[in-house]
């Protein structure tokens, strides 16, 4: 029976969470499916029942390793009521670039392996624990910016799952799906910047809103 995580999905992890939560990637990378409460106590130097306390169990602790993974991929700042396009592409555009960036880490590409293969096994519900935090946490995290894009009028949807869906591709390609095959492809920083900015660019033509420029002769009449 799984207990309930001791780490609310709200909280920030602590600096010596955030320490252990880094040891489960790193323990991801270099032994696989191997990863035991055990070995993760010894790589964190901190006892079984500490993790057992902050995280609940293996599935809690998961979770939270997951969502910690997944934190770092964030739209940029905004402020709502004075969206412009240009904050909205360079919001997106950083959203992109976290993503790629974050997708094409060794700890990301070991942890979706993993998952998938629990998935098709069903040795645990990993699988499950990366869906609803990374993938679907992620979209909620980008949905507030579309839809505060097609308030100001500068994008044009109808629902918001879709268009994200349609981002989503845009950026990521097929570059995890050769990752988990075992390419050897690696994206530099500036490879990551000028895919995140063309993706954002043709989501942005595809997407874009038909409100004329303020200041324009439609805007004056109005």
């Amino acid at each position: 029976m799984t207990t309930t995580p001791s780490l609310p999905e709200t909280d920030e992890p602590t600096a010596r969470q955030q320490a252990v939560l880094d040891a489960v990637l790193s323990l991801m990378v270099e032994e696989g499916d191997q990863l035991t409460m055990t070995a993760v106590a010894r790589r964190a130097s901190c006892s079984k029942e500490t993790l057992y306390k902050w995280f609940g169990d293996r599935d809690g602790l998961l979770t939270a390793t997951v969502r910690w993974q997944a934190a770092r991929v964030r739209a940029g700042r905004y402020d709502r009521p004075t969206l412009d396009i240009a904050t909205l592409r360079d919001s997106l555009k950083g959203f992109a670039a976290t993503w790629l960036t974050v997708i094409s880490s060794p700890t990301s590409i070991a942890l979706n392996r993993l998952a998938i293969g629990h998935a098709a096994s069903r040795k645990s519900n990993l699988g499950g624990i990366v869906l609803a935090n990374g993938r679907f946490a992620i979209g909620e995290r980008l949905r507030p910016v579309l839809e505060a894009g097609r308030e100001a009028g500068l994008l044009a949807f109808e629902d918001s799952e879709t268009a994200f869906r349609s981002f989503f591709g845009l950026v990521g390609r097929d570059v995890q799906i050769r990752l988990l095959l075992g390419d050897t492809l690696t994206l530099s920083r500036d490879e990551i910047e000028r895919d995140a900015a063309r993706a954002t660019d043709q989501f942005l033509t595809l997407y874009g809103g038909r409100v004329p420029p303020r200041g324009s002769e439609e805007t004056t009449r109005s």
